[in-house]
């Protein structure tokens, strides 16, 4: 016949366990310093960090950890892009109510006439809607950074630059809006958000500038 167990009694002098119930204090992790950082983006590079097609990525160009894009810029257009640590500022950035100026120099092919000026300014049809109105204007060729690989042109036909400024945010608009009126746009660059431009940046470069709009 077994003997009944005693009951186990403590120490004198003994801890009690811990219950599995207590609050744990976890330690709180300071907010990062917010982040604003201006990159030239060169044409091919996708805007995102990881690409499973071996593509060029931002990751290329930037180690910064914790930032992501403020918008997005096509594979194939150039200039400037905003990344942020920030969701407040990178949502105030990209969200098209906002209507921040974004600024482009486009090569087209052909010459624009004082017609199609007036209907990029006007604002143009386009398969999603009415686009709002915009600033555009013929420049003179600026002076960029040469693209690799170069522009393919007709040698028949006259290239120009525009300058077009824009409040919306639709994907692939500027060249849209360049095509509705008959101006295939060419080269795509990308110069100024708001108040920050890419001044001073090689294709490929960036630098940071207080985080604020």
């Amino acid at each position: 016949m077994s003997r009944p167990q005693r009951p186990v009694s403590s120490r004198p002098g003994a801890k009690p366990a811990p219950s599995s119930s207590a609050p744990r204090r976890v330690a709180k992790v300071p907010p990062a310093e917010p982040k604003l950082i201006l990159f030239n983006k060169p044409f091919d590079v996708l805007t995102q960090f990881s690409d499973g097609e071996g593509r060029a990525t931002l990751k290329d160009y930037i180690d910064i950890p914790g930032i992501y894009p403020a918008g997005r810029l096509d594979r194939d257009s150039e200039g400037l892009l905003l990344l942020t640590n920030d969701g407040q500022l990178q949502a105030r950035i990209a969200d098209p109510k906002h209507k921040l100026a974004k600024t482009y120099w486009v090569q087209v092919d052909g010459e624009p006439s004082a017609e199609q000026l007036q209907r990029l300014r006007d604002g143009v049809e386009l398969n999603d809607g009415m686009t709002l109105p915009a600033e555009a204007r013929q420049l003179d060729e600026p002076e960029l950074w040469p693209r690799n690989p170069p522009v393919r042109f007709r040698k028949s036909v006259p290239t120009s630059w525009l300058e077009l400024v824009i409040r919306e945010g639709r994907n692939r608009q500027v060249r849209r809006m360049t095509a509705a009126v008959g101006l295939p746009t060419l080269r795509l660059v990308r110069v100024r958000i708001g108040d920050w431009t890419i001044e001073g940046l090689d294709q490929g470069q960036w630098k940071e500038v207080p985080a604020r709009l």
